[in-house]
């Protein structure tokens, strides 16, 4: 459960085995489980966190996310060192525990379906958001055709339109509606009179 499950710790950190990640490439969405967490936004938060890795001997983690899994590795990163004083003068752990884990080593992935990292092609999660979109446009085609109906499809993608232009022209959508280009006034007549041709 992304960064909650680093907090709440105990069932949520286990190790994976062959069996729990059979069958799961073809699957669409976080398998893992994914979660926001306002207590990992706050340090009391991140030390439990810390505590809890600590506690299971990880001093890896690759983070896979947007602006805020990233942002909230960074920091988690940089306070590391003083995460494990506290816990140490807490007495939560020993100082040899401490040494031991000293170092955390992160590796941050930009997972995002939007598609609106620069430097990279495509981000984790677009391509399979896109073929879902596009078994559903395959789906529904028929029957808008067959019913001589018009089908309204929303997809996601909150402040970006990357997902609705591309499964938009892979599917040869009448109409397009995304953020970056607001429809001008008057645009419910234009749309009428287009699907009415």
């Amino acid at each position: 459960q992304g960064y909650e499950g680093l907090v709440e710790g105990g069932d949520n950190i286990k190790q994976a085995n062959w069996l729990s990640v059979s069958n799961i490439i073809q699957l669409g969405g976080t398998v893992i489980g994914s979660a926001r967490c306002k207590a990992f936004t706050m340090r009391a938060g991140r030390l439990r966190a810390a505590r809890n890795l600590v506690e299971h001997g990880i001093t890896n983690l690759c983070v896979i996310g947007g602006d805020g899994s990233l942002t909230g590795a960074d920091i988690f990163r940089s306070e590391w060192a003083g995460l494990l004083e506290e816990l140490v003068r807490d007495g939560q752990i020993s100082e040899e525990v401490a040494r031991k884990n000293c170092r955390l080593n992160i590796v941050g992935l930009v997972g995002s379906i939007d598609n609106d990292f620069c430097g990279t092609d495509m981000t984790i999660g677009t391509d399979s958001a896109l073929h879902r979109i596009m078994e559903v446009v395959d789906a529904i085609t028929t029957t808008a055709q067959s019913h001589q109906r018009t089908f309204v499809l929303e997809v996601m993608g909150r402040h970006c339109g990357y997902l609705a232009l591309v499964s938009g022209l892979a599917s040869g959508a009448d109409w397009l509606f995304i953020p970056e280009s607001p429809p001008e006034d008057g645009w419910e007549d234009l749309m009428c009179e287009r699907l009415g041709e």
